[in-house]
């Protein structure tokens, strides 16, 4: 229990607004309960809400001390009451989750609260299988990144085990990571193989495809497979060989199929022209083909995960693209 004294700088305010500005990691709902089931008194007794501070009031609040924190990136997920996530899977060491575009994968400059991870992290606290608070305790860590406006499967690990043989086998490429994309034009040949090597500018944080090895180039290959074909646009699915960043999107561009709705390697006239905000990519398909000892990890061995749903196949290919059991 903490207990505060209303000075004249807070006077005048309504109980739930001085509570906010007093402890801005609990979420409003929070905050509500709390009143209603009387863990917030003035004066020694249960208050309403919408009450009205005066100089002198005594306020003991019956909050667990981690509402009483200054908010920083590692603790944001406190402010989450309703953590949204679309789960895949879960077991007790990985979850497997859908990750829609617009949302950032970690805290960053531009938000804290609002990312994949402040929600894993808020959704586990509720559950009580995870607290920073507990000692030597394991963080909730992503296994994988997917850009802001891209959409699909991201892993995260619940457990230091998990994270551990989940990266080896990522890195071992234990796994295959499928998506899909909307690009412009027809792909010649339909199936095929794009390779080549990457460039990174750091700067401008964009990728650059070269036709031969150059020094900090790295080898990138995509194998690729035409869906459908309508409006001028070409569903395709791509087989990652390698993982660059921006690979797809960059090799797309440099094979003169840029992604619908990349503002970064496409074509701004057409992205306006079909109405596009965004790269229309998506990871949507994961398989997991363990050829060494997974440990915990054992039972995701031989399985597929696909996500239910994709923005852009059924707005520009319409509903008759069967590209769930593709």
């Amino acid at each position: 229990m903490k207990e505060f004294t209303i000075g004249k700088n807070d006077a005048g305010q309504r109980l739930d607004r001085w509570l906010a500005k007093t402890l801005p990691l609990l979420p409003a709902p929070l905050a509500q309960k709390y009143i209603r089931l009387k863990r917030v008194k003035v004066n020694g007794k249960g208050s309403r809400r919408d009450v009205r501070l005066t100089v002198g009031d005594v306020l003991q609040l019956y909050i667990n001390d981690e509402f009483f924190d200054t908010p920083t990136p590692e603790n944001a997920f406190l402010s989450l009451y309703q953590p949204r996530l679309n789960i895949l899977y879960e077991d007790e060491h990985i979850l497997l989750l859908d990750k829609r575009p617009g949302m950032v994968v970690h805290p960053d400059e531009s938000e804290r609260v609002n990312t994949l991870l402040t929600h894993i992290q808020a959704y586990l606290y509720q559950k009580k299988e995870w607290s920073p608070y507990w000692e030597n305790s394991f963080a909730p860590a992503l296994c994988n990144r997917i850009d802001r406006n891209t959409g699909g499967i991201v892993i995260a690990a619940k457990t230091a085990e998990g994270l551990r043989v989940m990266n080896q086998k990522i890195k071992d490429r234990e796994l295959s990571k499928y998506y899909l994309c909307a690009v412009l034009g027809t792909l010649s040949p339909r199936v095929g193989r794009l390779e080549g090597f990457l460039f990174k500018d750091e700067l401008k944080k964009q990728v650059y495809v070269r036709s031969r090895p150059e020094p900090g180039a790295r080898t990138a290959v995509t194998e690729y497979r035409t869906l459908a074909v309508r409006g001028g646009l070409s569903l395709v699915e791509c087989d990652l060989i390698t993982g660059r960043t921006h690979q797809i999107r960059a090799q797309m561009a440099a094979a003169g199929h840029p992604l619908l709705g990349d503002g970064k390697y496409g074509n701004e006239r057409e992205n306006r022209r079909y109405g596009r905000h965004g790269q229309a990519l998506y990871s949507y398909k994961l398989t997991f083909h363990f050829t060494t000892d997974a440990g915990p990890l054992e039972p995701l061995n031989g399985r597929t995960f696909q996500v239910e749903d994709v923005d852009f196949v059924a707005e520009y290919f319409g509903d008759g693209v069967n590209w769930r059991e593709s």
